[in-house]
């Protein structure tokens, strides 16, 4: 396979893999415990393979292997450890073990050796008691050869109709002699009115039933719980699922299949692809 190549670790439905992907990276595997989740990446990337399974089990020497790939071969390692642990709107519970799985992303790096890495998660964990755990990823991700930084930035500015401020952590192999680098703020900003016709107010739901005009607005962060409603004409109901791949700028032939709140979670767990398309452009553009 020619061209730049990247491995998805917890890669959902395919959000973030969509992104590269439009960027110009081509996807070797995607990795994700959830089963509907890897049915419906299958979907979508027909021509990448899909391994559903608990990444702790997962030894990167076998991936080595059956790609093969050289240590330090792999381009793009993405990754996007669950964030249930760490988001604010959870109970957010310093000892939920799925907060170690970002250990496991370490392990992957150490042993696939990519020229960058990319490591996306909610900004609970930069914030209060989390703080520490944070400063310790960091630490342990420093043992490594590569120089990082990380950034918390909000998908508003670049490309999506919807609030989402997101920790994104960069590692550029120190051979490289290249700094890591974040794409600058799209100044022109994507409102909700302009992509969701017929719609006058929408709510988060689960944590307050304020209702927000759409003029000139952007969508609460869509969660894994469905719990947003919009108002139409008076009526309250909930988005369709073409409408939340819009406002997570899915396009609408991105194949999801289940039930519709199964469309929703896996919608409501991923990293909106315009973002990470921006960030691969700028990774391939200024790094690679």
């Amino acid at each position: 396979m020619s061209g730049k190549k990247f491995i998805s670790l917890f890669c959902g439905c395919g959000g973030s893999s969509l992104g590269y992907t439009n960027s110009g990276f081509k996807g070797l595997l995607g990795i994700d415990l959830d089963k509907i989740a890897c049915e419906n990446y299958k979907l979508n990337f027909p021509n990448t393979e899909v391994w559903n399974r608990d990444i702790t089990s997962i030894d990167p020497q076998e991936i080595l292997k059956t790609f093969n790939l050289k240590k330090g071969d792999l381009d793009l390692l993405d990754s996007s450890p669950p964030c249930q642990g760490f988001s604010v709107s959870g109970n957010r519970e310093i000892h939920d073990q799925r907060n170690d799985l970002f250990l496991h992303t370490k392990r992957f790096i150490k042993e696939l050796d990519p020229k960058v890495f990319i490591i996306e998660n909610v900004d609970g964990m930069i914030k209060g008691k989390f703080k520490g755990l944070f400063n310790m990823y960091l630490t342990e991700l420093m043992k490594l050869n590569y120089n990082i930084k990380w950034k918390s930035i909000n998908s508003i500015y670049y490309g999506v109709p919807q609030k989402r401020q997101r920790v994104i952590i960069m590692g550029v192999r120190k051979d490289l002699n290249k700094e890591p680098s974040f794409p600058k703020r799209d100044d022109y900003m994507i409102t909700m009115d302009q992509v969701i016709k017929g719609v006058q107010y929408h709510s988060r739901g689960q944590f307050d039933k304020k209702l927000k005009s759409v003029k000139d607005e952007f969508a609460y962060t869509i969660t894994k719980t469905p719990s947003m409603f919009f108002v139409s004409n008076g009526q309250k109901r909930k988005p369709t699922i073409n409408e939340l791949k819009v406002l997570s700028t899915f396009p609408e032939d991105f194949n999801l299949e289940g039930t519709y709140n199964q469309q929703w979670g896996m919608i409501g767990n991923c990293v909106p692809p315009k973002l990470t398309e921006t960030l691969g452009n700028n990774v391939i553009q200024k790094i690679l």
